[in-house]
Parts: C-alpha cells; sequence; structure tokens
C-alpha cells in the first residue's frame, strides 16, 4: 500500500515549536490544550503562518525530535513493502533541510512531497493511506476514498468517530490500529 505521512504534529510535536515562536514574536501564549476550534483566535492567520515558517528553518528543522516509536513503525512499514512518502505543507525552500532531517533520523522513505493540496496530489499517486493531523485533510482523504489517520490533537478530537478515520493516542497505539489494514 502507499502511504503518506505528515511531519508536523504527526513524526514530531510541533506545536511546542509554534507556540514558542507565538511568544517570541508577538508574546502570545498559546496553550497546547487550547487548540481546539471553540477557542478564541489569539493570532491572526499571518500571524500564525509567520509562526509556523520559524518552524521552518533549516536549524528548527534539524533540532525536530520524532514521537517515540514513529522511526521504527514507519521503517517496519517501509521494510514490509509498503511505499512511503512523507507528505508535508512545508514550503520549497525547507525541502533540502527536511530530506536532511529525514536521513538523520534514519526514517526510511520511497519520497518527499512539499506542496499545498495534500489530499489531491494523494489520490493522484495513489495513496492509499494518510496520515496527518488537520481536521480538513483527514476529512478531504476519507472523501477520497483512502483511509485516513491521526495521532490524537485537541485540534483534531472531532473527526476521531468519522468513519475511516483511524485515531491513536501515540505512535505504538497508531500501528496496533493499523495493522490490520496494512496486513492485507
Amino acid at each position: 500500500m502507499r502511504i503518506a505521512i505528515d511531519i508536523d504534529s504527526t513524526l514530531h510535536h510541533h506545536w511546542p515549536l509554534v507556540a514558542a515562536a507565538a511568544r517570541r514574536r508577538f508574546g502570545v501564549d498559546l496553550p497546547y490544550e487550547e487548540q481546539v476550534p471553540e477557542t478564541a483566535r489569539r493570532l491572526a492567520d499571518d500571524e500564525l503562518r509567520a509562526c509556523i515558517e520559524d518552524t521552518h528553518t533549516d536549524a528548527a528543522i534539524a533540532g525536530a525530535r520524532p514521537y517515540p516509536h514513529a522511526v521504527e513503525i514507519v521503517n517496519g512499514w517501509y521494510e514490509a513493502g509498503h511505499d512511503i512518502e512523507i507528505s508535508s505543507h512545508r514550503a520549497e525552500r525547507s525541502v533540502a533541510a527536511t530530506r536532511r532531517w529525514l536521513h538523520a533520523i534514519g526514517l526510511r522513505h520511497h519520497s518527499l512531497y512539499c506542496g499545498g493540496d495534500k489530499v489531491a496530489h494523494s489520490v493522484a499517486v495513489g495513496v492509499g493511506l494518510l496520515i496527518d493531523d488537520m481536521p480538513g485533510t483527514l476529512l478531504g482523504a476519507v472523501e477520497a476514498g483512502m483511509v485516513a489517520a491521526a495521532l490524537r490533537h485537541p485540534w483534531n478530537e472531532r473527526v476521531r468517530d468519522v468513519p475511516g478515520v483511524v485515531m491513536a493516542g501515540d505512535w505504538p497505539e497508531l500501528g496496533r490500529l493499523l495493522a490490520p489494514l496494512l496486513a492485507r
């Protein structure tokens, strides 16, 4: 099976980096547990984008630490013959640093996609399983006929019971939940 896997908040805990950038740039606290749709926004869209861009510098990318067991589980899928694509909304300027990071953490993969519409790209390349953290991407994947999976975060909790979405608390649980699908 072709598997597309997001990076930020999927392979590593991204929110602390975003929150630190918001504090540094704008003096605003963005507590992780409050990142739900019902919470009043503390930053404008352009301010949040600027914080996310701060997390995609070469140094920030190099310093990210993968979630426990993420690399081992993805590498197991690779070794089992699945086609692994790392798929991110990161800008083109982040591609080289992202490739270096993937190599440095030892994550085996066949391709890297950095671009806008991950769902359309995934459909075009025949992805069967899309692992991401964003509710819109997860729902779009299901609507396009893919299985969608995610690590549970405050912002994606509302899609946990949607048929076709597999939600887990950590990578070992995600691996266990996806095992029947990936054994086919």
